[in-house]
């Protein structure tokens, strides 16, 4: 991460790595900030930090904890990200995509629709066109959906919306994987740091995949294409897809058992003032 946030104050570019602090909005500082979560009383050399950030408070104790506010302030997000994970667990993994998603955000779009403009297509405009008319779209992820093309759009096997999210998001999606980050990072500092860790790990993961099954030529940054215009190269995303799905359904469950937990602490504090 170092060499990163060097490289990133020199005003170099990395299609993984931006992409996980851009697109996703937690800052590296808040990634590196030490957090046990909310119910959690802490103390120690460094307790005292904490009477600066606003989400914390002093217990009676002299330790510090996250304010009781704060959980009853963040209850419908609470409920939505539980409700959103409950469902995504429910269904069976859908592995037939083949990450078209990135190759539908260019269709027939021209030099204009490239989302990394340093970035050379693999096969060209014309190749990358053709690819796309070969195969079936079958994104079930709105936020990825939401950028095809104009001429994208009605090529996918669903219309999607944003509050049709809970209905459509199925565990074998890449993005619903890595966005198991930001559904973490979201609830900060009432979800623990360690956890919030482990869900962007498996997000720089499945973002990694994610390029490599894009159209765009990486080869500059030591990422080997997986070819998905080839029957080779589906097979060998869906291997990659299916370690990913496997990968984030322990995650989904845990971050699905604090969501729960926070609600069942959140109807017990409800009347709860700050210290």
């Amino acid at each position: 991460m170092g060499d990163y946030l060097r490289d990133r104050a020199l005003g170099k570019y990395h299609p993984v790595l931006d992409f996980l602090f851009t697109y996703y909005s937690f800052k590296p500082g808040h990634l590196f900030r030490w957090g046990p979560g909310f119910g959690v009383v802490f103390d120690g050399p460094r307790a005292a930090d904490y009477a600066h950030f606003a989400s914390y408070e002093q217990a009676g104790s002299g330790g510090y904890r996250v304010r009781s506010s704060l959980l009853r302030q963040r209850r419908s997000a609470i409920e939505f990200t539980l409700g959103l994970l409950t469902a995504t667990s429910s269904r069976q993994p859908n592995l037939g995509c083949f990450g078209l998603h990135e190759w539908a955000m260019v269709y027939r779009g021209g030099q204009s629709a490239l989302r990394h403009g340093t970035v050379p297509l693999r096969l060209g405009h014309e190749g990358t066109d053709e690819v796309v008319d070969s195969m079936k779209l079958r994104c079930t992820h709105y936020d990825a959906f939401r950028f095809f093309t104009a001429d994208a759009v009605p090529r996918n096997s669903l219309v999607l919306t944003p509050s049709e999210r809970t209905d459509r998001e199925q565990p074998g999606c890449v993005h619903a994987s890595m966005d198991l980050y930001k559904w973490s990072y979201k609830l900060a500092p009432l979800i623990d740091s360690t956890l919030i860790a482990d869900c962007f790990e498996l997000a720089l993961q499945a973002r990694t995949v994610d390029m490599r099954a894009s159209p765009y030529d990486l080869s500059d940054y030591g990422l080997a294409p997986i070819a998905i215009e080839t029957p080779l190269g589906r097979a060998e995303y869906v291997r990659a897809q299916s370690a990913l799905t496997a990968r984030a359904a322990p995650l989904r469950s845990e971050l699905t058992a604090r969501c729960q937990n926070l609600l069942v602490n959140g109807g017990a504090n409800a009347g709860l003032t700050d210290e």
